[in-house]
């Protein structure tokens, strides 16, 4: 989880981020008392949660290189998100000078969006932000200018990371002042997250065709036949040979779609001038060729099992 803090107003934009991510593996029960220290404040620093973590015996990973804000045109995005079983749930401000609006997606669909003009909006665990709202209230000066702004978020997320390890000491600073009325700002803001939005949608769309084809290609795998029968020869002609399947195997191409369905044809070549009809085909040791005297054959296809 990071710490991410947005301003907004007549000025412009101006967002800073951490860079920290973290990653659990362990017992669920065990994983809920990690974080209920960490969330809560009881972890302060990295070397207490690296060994907090081990006395539960949950396995941590943790980074400082997960950019948290993007550019897109003349508006910053800053997102927090955070796995689930199946769905990867993602909090998102856009910003930019007189408008913001905040985006929660659970997935790609869109699960709330909210508008406004001018403010500081604060991302992050409960903890981190308590923590960041006393040091604003202390440091915040509405006369700031931008780049003061930015500095003033820097030393904030500096001294939050010293105190809980949800934060890290990497940091991104962004800022963005077109000029844009408090119109224009939202007409441009619901341009730029409209297509922000469909573009998540179709990574997702493809992320999954990717996966699928995957699961195809690991489920196939088991499938190649690298010993057993194939088939038997039933025509010849020179060095072409045609073979028909039995009844438990087909043959599919490079992209695991059937090309010859079992009891079918497939053409192979040979080298052999013993072939006769009849011979029956098999796969040894994971190299095709005739049953009776492992004359080598080819073909174009990939046999396996259904």
């Amino acid at each position: 989880m990071s710490l991410i803090i947005a301003y907004m107003g007549k000025k412009g934009c101006v967002m800073a981020a951490d860079k920290r991510k973290i990653a659990y593996f362990g017992d669920r029960e065990e994983l809920d008392v990690l974080e209920g220290e960490l969330y809560g404040g009881t972890i302060q620093t990295d070397e207490e949660f690296l060994k907090r973590a081990e006395e539960l015996n949950v396995a941590i990973k943790i980074t400082d290189d997960a950019s948290k804000l993007l550019v897109i045109g003349e508006i910053i995005r800053g997102e927090v998100s955070s796995k689930g079983t199946f769905q990867t749930k993602r909090r998102r401000i856009y910003g930019t000078t007189n408008g913001y609006q905040l985006v929660e997606l659970l997935g790609s669909q869109t699960q709330s969006r909210k508008a406004g003009n001018n403010g500081i909006i604060l991302f992050g665990n409960k903890y981190a932000k308590e923590l960041a709202q006393k040091l604003l209230s202390s440091k915040w000066a509405p006369s700031q200018n931008l780049r003061k702004m930015s500095e003033v978020f820097e030393e904030i997320l500096s001294e939050v990371s010293s105190k809980t390890p949800t934060v890290g000491d990497s940091f991104d600073i962004i800022i963005k002042h077109p000029t844009y009325s408090e119109t224009t700002a939202q007409l441009n803001l619901n341009k730029t997250i409209d297509h922000d939005i469909k573009l998540l949608v179709r990574f997702r769309q493809d992320l999954i065709e990717k996966l699928v084809q995957q699961n195809l290609e690991i489920e196939m795998s088991y499938k190649i036949i690298d010993n057993g029968d194939i088939g038997r020869v039933v025509d010849i002609d020179g060095d072409k040979i045609k073979v028909q399947l039995n009844d438990k195997t087909q043959a599919v191409d490079e992209n695991w779609k059937q090309k010859v369905a079992p009891g079918q044809i497939v053409v192979m070549t040979t080298e052999s001038d013993n072939v006769k009809l009849k011979d029956k085909v098999i796969v040894k040791d994971e190299d095709l060729c005739l049953k009776k005297d492992k004359s080598p054959l080819k073909c174009d296809v990939i046999l396996c099992t259904l």
